[in-house]
């Protein structure tokens, strides 16, 4: 999930003094199907006020109406809002309404929410609704015909999430930390567990391959374990170029959070792969988290295909 630099603040003379970081207004848009509702009641579970299928030209009025209830004394007031794509202008409609907010002294952030084509006619289909831009075409070419408006946008976003692979529990967990206060770590880093047959994540910053390890699979008494369970782990740690794999990530992965941190970018995802994602790369996972998390840095796993065998 990539971060870009945090927005740049625009105070004009008369503009209000910056918001307390714990009033930041969290924006969720991204492909129709991929979850936006579901990030919404998450994220209205962490003590937002959420407002879902916001027009992008609504978003400064509404911020005008949380900074009026702010200043009534509720200094911790943090709001979010979901935008759909109904329009071609959406990009600048939204351009316009993240402008509107930071001239007023918010702290936009932007999480897209991302799918591949076959998960999203998945659940278009399993729901027997139309895409919004399907039109009398194909679902898939509305798909693609959004994947275009948005493009550019998806570029733009501080945080992208690839919720193709992702029951609603595992959105929540990966969700959760973009939302936590913003004092402790300065970065959060996602570890991410997978299995290649069900396909590389989208949202991944960076991908490592564990299947030059033996497969457990072929362990019977490994066999019906995961990569949590300790006898799994220890197995997979005791074989050759296991340690040196753990202790070569690590050493990389220490000058890139320093640069991250530096760069004032706060969320980043390393996905760990083997061939079903619930030996080899679950166990490693487990391990490079531990090893990552200092106290500028928070590791968080998701084990995105354990339970699909």
């Amino acid at each position: 999930m990539s971060m870009e630099h945090p927005p740049a603040e625009h105070p004009g003379e008369d503009a209000p003094a910056a918001v307390p970081r714990s009033t930041d207004f969290v924006i969720v848009t991204g492909m129709s199907g991929a979850g936006r509702s579901t990030a919404a009641n998450v994220i209205e579970d962490r003590g937002y006020y959420v407002v879902d299928n916001l027009p992008p030209q609504l978003l400064s009025p509404m911020a005008e109406l949380a900074r009026r209830v702010r200043d009534t004394g509720t200094t911790d007031l943090k709001i979010a809002a979901v935008v759909d794509v109904r329009a071609r202008a959406f990009h600048s409609q939204l351009q316009a309404g993240l402008a509107a907010l930071r001239e007023a002294g918010w702290h936009p952030h932007l999480i897209f929410l991302d799918a591949t084509d076959e998960a999203l006619v998945r659940r278009f289909e399993s729901v027997r609704r139309p895409h919004p831009l399907q039109g009398e075409g194909r679902l898939l070419d509305g798909i693609q015909a959004e994947r275009e408006v948005l493009r550019d946008l998806r570029a733009e976003a501080q945080v992208v999430i690839d919720t193709s692979g992702l029951n609603v529990h595992q959105l929540g967990r990966k969700l959760t930390p973009l939302l936590g206060s913003e004092e402790g770590p300065s970065l959060r880093l996602a570890l991410l567990s997978f299995g290649f047959k069900y396909g590389v994540p989208l949202d991944a910053d960076f991908v490592f391959d564990m299947r030059f390890l033996p497969n457990p699979f072929w362990v019977p008494e490994l066999k019906p374990l995961t990569g949590v369970d300790a006898p799994v782990a220890e197995w997979v740690m005791a074989q050759a170029g296991a340690t040196p794999f753990l202790d070569r990530v690590v050493d990389l992965m220490a000058p890139v959070t320093e640069g991250y941190l530096r760069e004032g970018r706060r969320y980043a995802t390393l996905a760990i792969g083997c061939t079903g994602g619930k030996h080899r790369s679950v166990a490693m996972t487990q391990a490079v988290s531990a090893r990552l998390a200092t106290e500028r840095v928070a590791t968080f796993v998701v084990h995105r295909d354990l339970g699909r065998e």
